[in-house]
């Protein structure tokens, strides 16, 4: 593996999002190491990114506070708070001033596995393992450590301290097998076969499994 460059995520998220799989997110916080091999993304654009607008983005109607991180530099980790409790890591993606993330929704921890069962033990009172420990985006900001306000904007190609942690992005070179379809949870269409902006590893027992969001049934049957 190598360390990620800022050119390798100069691309779109829906272009980048794909090649994530396989790649690694190593964090220290508080002298803790974990590392996360990531299995499962989803692509999102901002307001005037890309050819299609994406409903389902944070950055939908441009640029606020919480989503400011998106418009940024690429390599930089957007760390949004999802339903008051969960915090959840995006790797931002694209030219700076056009805003993109890509959400990592699971991976498989491949080291630090006690300090993973940990971190989702004191949150949650449940101690999970093997492919539990990081599937679904709101276990994988668990165990990664990374927590919204605080790290929020942490850069991930430079590796530097942020706020008692680091974050550094390893890319893995190694071919996968890649299977996409429509995002999990997203509501409308944009969480329909319109928008196949999820990507996993195929067969990779850390995926999270696949859910419809509030009305994105109903938006799919309506494209059938």
């Amino acid at each position: 593996m190598r360390r990620a460059q800022r050119s390798d995520l100069e691309g779109l998220p829906l272009e980048v999002a794909p090649r994530l799989l396989g790649a690694e997110l190593r964090t220290v916080v508080d002298g803790t190491e974990v590392r996360l091999r990531i299995t499962e993304v989803e692509a999102y654009h901002g307001q005037g990114t890309g050819d299609v607008p994406d409903p389902g983005s944070h950055a939908r109607m441009g640029r606020t506070a919480r989503n400011d991180t998106m418009w940024g530099e690429p390599g930089h980790l957007y760390v949004y708070l999802s339903h008051g409790i969960h915090s959840c890591v995006n790797v931002v993606c694209g030219p700076e001033g056009l805003a993109g993330g890509v959400l990592l929704r699971a991976g498989a921890v491949t080291f630090g596995a006690d300090a993973a069962a940990s971190r989702t033990a004191s949150a949650t009172g449940a101690v999970r393992s093997g492919r539990d420990l990081a599937r679904g985006p709101g276990r994988f900001g668990q165990v990664s450590g990374l927590r919204h306000p605080l790290h929020d904007g942490i850069d991930a190609i430079t590796g530097e301290s942020f706020a008692g942690a680091t974050a550094e992005l390893w890319w893995d070179e190694a071919p996968v097998d890649v299977v996409s379809g429509p995002r999990v949870g997203v509501a409308g269409v944009a969480g329909t076969d319109a928008f196949p902006w999820r990507f996993w590893i195929d067969g990779d027992p850390t995926v999270s499994p696949f859910r419809w969001g509030r009305g994105a049934a109903e938006a799919q049957a309506v494209l059938d």
